[in-house]
């Protein structure tokens, strides 16, 4: 992996800075964080701008509708709106990141051309249908039945932390079409329209106050055979791509935001008299080299993932994949992250909760001010460990997948 920046890729990164500063002082305000249909509309507008300034989907490839950058131009990207306190994918999180990339990795061309469109555009938000009230961190448990009716799945279940499901036009569901086989087998993954007969959606409060994810009921839900994504029972195989997405390079913008937040806590420990803190001041070291190392690793998941794709968004030359990584699936975003995406997320989630431990001391009192924006954000760095598979899945796929040791039993 080169981490030097080549002539064009200095210039990209001048003329997105140019239209970073020329854009963000005409955004409207920011709506309040409970303000779910308003959050959904500022999203919807940012994404629009990002894709009518030609940023949208930068690192997709051409025929799935993006702009086929190399990945160091993504990663670039995603440093300068982060560092410009540019919005976030917000709303569009699920089918920017996750949906999206996985039907442009394993769908039809006419299933590429109706969703990803869309999702780019930000006309249509996706929400992800994984979770299962009685299935916990086993995501192979699902019980959500689809029976197939003709052209169509009745679908009867029920799905959990279901994220941004009261404003979501579509949902990436996992439903079990073959309930005799085994249970990564005869799984299936569908795109549901949340606005079809027998959907119904209640919102669950987080201990942060606000309702980002939500239960979803589905009573007799027929969705057209169509909708489904890859071949009948082989959703466990797709579900990965999905997973792989969002462990690789979903949280890869966040990092960024930990870095600036670290800088925050450091002129705040300066201001308030803690900076004299020895011991406070090694935390604050250790994790600005935490996420020093989180920045690298992420620059090396999206290179190696980019790089066995020549010239569909990749840099031949510029990174060299794994050994033992094969060529990846057709129309794949320059190629699926591998399994060091949970290697980064194992490691992130963790060094996030750190930091807002460190807020926290360096706040002193402050820190139960539920007006400051640091303690939402400690409070939400508790999910991270769960959010994306758990810690201790992650821990399974590094020590199988990547350490090659036997399976628990």
């Amino acid at each position: 992996m080169d981490l030097t920046f080549t002539a064009e890729e200095e210039a990209f990164r001048a003329r997105l800075r140019t239209w970073l500063a020329e854009v963000l002082p005409k955004l409207p305000p920011k709506p309040a964080a409970t303000d779910w249909p308003g959050r959904r509309a500022y999203d919807a507008a940012w994404q629009r701008m990002l894709y009518d300034a030609g940023y949208a989907g930068l690192h997709w490839p051409t025929d799935a509708g993006g702009r086929g950058a190399t990945p160091t131009q993504h990663l670039i990207f995603l440093e300068e709106t982060e560092k410009a306190g540019a919005p976030y994918v917000g709303a569009n999180f699920v089918g920017l990141l996750h949906a999206g990339p996985t039907i442009a990795a394993e769908g039809t061309a006419a299933q590429r051309a109706r969703w990803l469109p869309p999702i780019l555009r930000g006309d249509e938000i996706w929400c992800q249908g994984f979770s299962e009230p009685d299935a916990g961190s086993d995501l192979a448990a699902l019980r959500t039945r689809a029976v197939r009716d003709g052209d169509a799945y009745v679908v009867t279940g029920a799905k959990i932390w279901t994220s941004h499901a009261e404003v979501a036009d579509w949902c990436e569901l996992l439903v079990r079409t073959d309930p005799e086989g085994p249970r990564h087998r005869g799984v299936s993954w569908l795109a549901m329209p949340m606005d079809a007969p027998g959907v119904t959606v209640r919102p669950l409060r987080t201990l942060a106050g606000s309702t980002e994810f939500a239960e979803v009921f589905l009573d007799e839900v027929r969705i057209p055979v169509g909708n489904r994504i890859g071949a009948e029972h082989d959703g466990w195989r797709v579900t990965m791509v999905t997973l792989s997405f969002e462990r690789g390079t979903a949280f890869v913008g966040e990092v960024v935001a930990c870095r600036r937040v670290l800088a925050e806590l450091a002129r705040a420990a300066r201001a308030n008299g803690r900076w004299d803190d020895d011991v406070l001041r090694r935390r604050l070291g250790r994790l600005n080299a935490e996420f020093a190392a989180l920045w690298r690793l992420t620059q090396w998941n999206v290179s190696e993932a980019m790089a066995v794709s020549p010239g569909r968004g990749g840099s031949p030359g510029r990174a060299k994949p794994v050994a033992g990584e094969g060529a990846r699936p057709r129309g794949s975003i320059g190629g699926v992250p591998g399994t060091g995406g949970s290697v980064f997320k194992l490691r992130y989630s963790h060094a996030r909760q750190e930091l807002y431990d460190a807020a926290a001391e360096v706040l002193g009192g402050q820190a139960l001010d539920a007006a400051h924006p640091w303690v939402a954000d400690r409070l939400s760095s508790l999910s991270y460990t769960i959010a994306a598979g758990t810690s201790q899945i992650q821990r399974n796929i590094v020590a199988e997948r990547i350490l090659g040791l036997p399976k628990g039993r």
